[in-house]
């Protein structure tokens, strides 16, 4: 009989060809059971968006890291979490680095093109933010071509136009728009009155509005509901049902309830209970009739 000695390169790319086959059909299995077979779920938050995720003296904190651990809870396998800045977190979710980034994400049209979101975790309804000592914004009305600041490339900047609607229903107009690059900026610019407002979520609005009582005070909605959640890559359905049903689940534990009031000083018990995964749907869910 005739032995064969196989080369030892033979042998690593006979190797490298099992696990790549194996992997391979991990891929053609659900995207639970892919997560399931190698034991855990990779999830991803960024390092600085008070009062959802931050880094606290050296320690990962916030609304979305109570619920990590919460899901650590649930989860019939390990759930591994990493933190990177929020500009690089949608090109690695994409590229299939991470399952889910458990993060304060707005959901917007834009994003729905390349994600799906679990349910709600927060509300993202916007407000506008007045100079504390500027009594003269009472109204929409009174907002009527008013310079107003928002970050550039964010959702209350997309969203616009449902104030420009707003506006001219009372016979009013839009004013100058002037976008910065973060919030810090556009407060700096509301306090010494180079803006007369600026627009946030209620979270973010809520927070500024705590943090200087004497300077900024809250105002009115300037758009339709709006909510925030975590995103999934459009090619993992099952790890979006599964983590929907863990937001639900919460939801009626009574747990998210108790989150949201430690973190945010309100809860949303009004939040939708499906995941949103197409721009209708999410228009459908913030359309004011």
């Amino acid at each position: 009989m005739r032995i064969c000695k196989l080369h030892p390169r033979s042998i690593l790319h006979t190797l490298a060809l099992a696990l790549t086959l194996s992997f391979t059909s991990l891929l053609q299995a659900g995207d639970l059971d892919a997560i399931q077979a190698r034991g855990y779920l990779h999830v991803v938050t960024e390092d600085d968006f008070r009062p959802f995720e931050f880094v606290d003296n050296g320690k990962p904190s916030g609304f979305n890291h109570d619920m990590i651990a919460e899901l650590r809870t649930y989860a019939p396998f390990e759930i591994r979490s990493s933190i990177i800045p929020w500009a690089g977190m949608m090109a690695a979710l994409s590229a299939g680095r991470y399952d889910a980034a458990v993060t304060g994400t707005i959901v917007t049209t834009d994003r729905l093109k390349a994600f799906n979101f679990v349910a709600p975790t927060a509300a993202a309804t916007h407000y506008f933010i007045r100079r504390a000592d500027d009594e003269s914004l009472a109204s929409i009305a009174d907002l009527d071509g008013k310079t107003v600041g928002v970050q550039a490339g964010s959702a209350q900047l997309a969203r616009l136009p449902e104030l420009q609607a707003m506006l001219e229903r009372t016979g009013g107009k839009l004013g100058r728009v002037v976008e910065y690059p973060s919030y810090p900026e556009v407060y700096a610019d509301l306090a010494s009155g180079r803006l007369d407002y600026a627009i946030n979520t209620i979270i973010g609005a809520r927070a500024v509005v705590e943090e200087h009582p004497g300077r900024f005070a809250l105002g009115l909605p300037v758009s339709g509901p709006g909510f925030h959640g975590w995103m999934i890559a459009k090619d993992r359905p099952e790890v979006l049902a599964f983590l929907t049903d863990f937001v639900n689940h919460l939801r009626d534990s009574g747990r998210l309830g108790e989150l949201q009031t430690k973190w945010f000083g309100q809860d949303f018990p009004e939040l939708p209970r499906e995941a949103i995964t197409s721009a209708e749907q999410f228009q459908s869910l913030t359309t004011v009739d």
